[in-house]
């Protein structure tokens, strides 16, 4: 019998190495590099002739302009807020991974989802962490119908594709990735090499018989997906389920799609009766109090395919010690404190000497940089001890000269401010509107000392 091979891999970026080193020369990571031990030479197995190519079996080459465009049907998954994320619905023969930390509703919003679809089309849930009996009991609590839904707990790659090919589901799910092992693969489960190998043998099985498959996936401490970057380059579709477990409301982002819009957001809150769907993000981050607060603006920012309206909260105060705090909860901190320079050079705003703490409401995760305006906005709301106006939203890019930047798709963001009732917008001049909205004073602004100024004046 041949011996395995073994290679060394990274993680974080999936680069190969012959030998064990502690840091990836790749992607500058520390401790990342693990054994990865090989499939065997001659173990031909149940990896035989009939899942020799990836994607399906050998095809002829043929010209770009033969291929068929015939748009593949999706099929809904009946949660319009989880068909917005996936780009529509589920496609056939896709492989969708799903991340979240421990008690974010994963298990909970696929076997929703599963129950509903096993009604109109097969489909087969395979548990690997939880026993039948528990699955079924979450189940009757959610009040889910379970007549059609075929259930499996198993761990063996090679026995689920054996029911599999039994059972001929539409729809395979797989709870989760990192329980599940290779016989062939010899390492436990949850290393590298059983996480890829398991999860390149259900994808390959995926393609080739047209199969929707879902992987669940657990998270690291960091939020990212464990497991081989590698993981990511097979699946078609990445996605996400954040949330605290303090807070009721889930986000189900998109970090990688290939049949829709990447960073979709999807929000769904957790109630006894299972995760319900929210159709008006904006309406439940926008939940503030009757009075007006210093430190406190609405921004809107652009999530995927649609705009939403969410509060940012700024609080400065005297430092305590001899170094000044910067806190940023929802935003990237070495874009405040960049933010905090612009502020002194060219706003004439001194706050070296001032603890500086920012958070955005509801736990959304703002990447995008149309929420400079608004921050600057509310750290001098707060510094001056003066509220701004209830009805205010602001957006816009703040540049390194004092400039205020446009922002991809501005006057789709003031209709909606104005949808919900907002009658003023401190916006960059480029996206100011022609025509004038009907009631709403749109505020153009090209500098920051002019939008300081404008703040001054409401």
């Amino acid at each position: 019998m041949a011996k395995a091979k073994t290679a060394y891999v990274c993680t974080e970026c999936g680069a190969d190495y012959s030998k064990w080193q502690g840091q990836c020369t790749a992607c500058q990571a520390w401790n990342t590099v693990g054994e990865v031990r090989g499939v065997r030479s001659n173990a031909k197995g149940a990896r035989g002739s009939r899942f020799e190519g990836f994607a399906g079996s050998l095809s002829e080459v043929q010209s770009l302009d033969d291929v068929s465009l015939a748009e593949q049907p999706r099929i809904s998954s009946g949660m319009q807020e989880f068909d917005r994320v996936l780009g529509g619905g589920l496609v056939a023969g896709s492989a969708v991974l799903m991340g979240g930390h421990p008690g974010a509703g994963k298990s909970t919003l696929l076997l929703q989802a599963v129950c509903h679809l096993a009604a109109s089309v097969p489909a087969l849930y395979v548990t690997g962490e939880e026993s039948l009996q528990q699955v079924a009991m979450r189940a009757k609590r959610l009040g889910l119908p379970t007549k059609d839904l075929k259930m499996l707990s198993e761990t063996s790659v090679e026995r689920v594709m054996q029911v599999a090919e039994t059972e001929k589901p539409r729809i395979l799910v797989v709870d989760s990735i990192q329980v599940m092992h290779v016989a062939d693969t010899e390492s436990a489960p949850g290393s590298v090499s059983q996480v890829r190998e398991s999860a390149a043998y259900l994808t390959r099985f995926a393609k080739q018989t047209g199969t929707i498959l879902f992987l669940v996936g657990h998270v690291t401490k960091d939020g990212s997906l464990a497991g081989p970057k590698v993981l990511e380059h097979m699946i078609d579709c990445s996605i996400l389920l954040e949330g605290s477990s303090d807070s009721r409301y889930r986000t189900l982002r998109g970090i990688k799609n290939r049949f829709g819009a990447v960073n979709e957001l999807g929000v769904f809150a957790m109630l006894e009766q299972g995760l319900k769907e929210v159709k008006n993000p904006s309406a439940i981050f926008l939940n503030r109090g009757e009075e007006a607060a210093p430190g406190s603006v609405v921004m809107v920012v652009w999530e995927g395919t649609r705009p939403m309206l969410v509060e940012i909260q700024a609080l400065v105060d005297m430092a305590q010690g001899g170094y000044p705090r910067r806190v940023a909860v929802g935003l990237d901190q070495n874009r405040l404190a960049m933010l905090l320079a612009v502020l002194h050079r060219h706003g004439g705003m001194h706050v070296s000497d001032q603890d500086v703490f920012v958070n955005v409401v509801g736990g959304v995760k703002v990447a995008e940089t149309s929420a400079d305006l608004a921050l600057l906005a509310a750290i001098v709301s707060s510094f001056r001890d003066r509220a701004l106006p209830q009805d205010l939203v602001i957006f816009g890019e703040v540049g390194l000269s004092g400039e205020i930047r446009p922002v991809p798709s501005g006057q789709e963001r003031i209709y909606e401010a104005a949808k919900h009732g907002f009658t003023r917008a401190l916006v960059p001049k480029a996206n100011a509107p022609r025509k004038d909205i009907e009631g709403m004073k749109v505020i153009p602004v090209t500098k920051l000392s002019d939008a300081l100024s404008a703040l001054e004046d409401l």
